[in-house]
């Protein structure tokens, strides 16, 4: 059954807060929290039981892979392979912001992170509490959007406490970042790099920084 705990008018989530999202992840749980885009779903990546109760809770097909939230760009090489040069300075020039980068997975990453594919779509999210709670888990999360497979995206509490009833073990109430676009999906796993999916960044600014993505 989930709980909820709070945050400020301002939408700062206190220290107490952000403690508990990380106890209930790193117990083997799904936790709901606000990022810069739309509420997500954290769980530990490297607990295949725990990503699988995400899937279970999303009704998320198995062939589709789930992202993973950063504390900092520090954390990259925790969960990808070496990254290639494009797409680190996407990361230096974008990161914290809307850009997920595609890249290949360290070999500790369960499959089911990836659905079979061995890679894995990761960004620092420009909002302060996924950060945080992802520091205290020693650098991720994952990061799906906090929806039910195929239905919109959503941007409130109360919106996921209805969508998801008790099959979320904690939901931190916070205030969502104001982009009506989900991150920018650029693949360094394939070469040239690949937009997978327009969002809330540019392919104007993404080419700004590495002329060779297409898409």
């Amino acid at each position: 059954m989930s709980s909820v705990a709070g945050h400020t008018d301002s939408g700062h989530v206190d220290d107490e807060t952000i403690a508990r999202a990380a106890e209930v992840i790193r117990g083997g749980g799904v936790v709901a929290f606000p990022t810069d885009t739309f509420y997500g779903l954290g769980a530990d990546p490297f607990n295949e039981g725990a990503v699988r109760a995400v899937f279970a809770a999303k009704v998320r097909p198995a062939e589709s892979p789930v992202p993973v939230l950063l504390g900092e760009p520090g954390d990259l090489r925790k969960v990808a392979e070496e990254p290639p040069s494009g797409a680190t300075d996407l990361a230096a020039a974008l990161w914290p912001g809307a850009l997920t980068l595609v890249l290949t997975a360290v070999d500790e990453l369960p499959d089911v992170v990836s659905a079979g594919a061995g890679t894995v779509g990761v960004r620092v999210p420009d909002h302060p509490v996924p950060r945080e709670i992802a520091r205290l888990l020693g650098g991720s999360i994952t990061g799906t959007s906090a929806n039910l497979s195929g239905e919109q995206s959503l941007k409130t509490s109360d919106q996921v406490r209805v969508a998801f009833g008790d099959r979320l073990d904690f939901i931190v109430e916070g205030v969502c970042g104001e982009h009506a676009a989900a991150s920018t999906v650029v693949d360094f796993s394939v070469s040239p790099p690949l937009v997978r999916r327009h969002g809330a960044i540019s392919i104007d600014t993404l080419r700004n920084i590495c002329l060779d993505i297409v898409g």
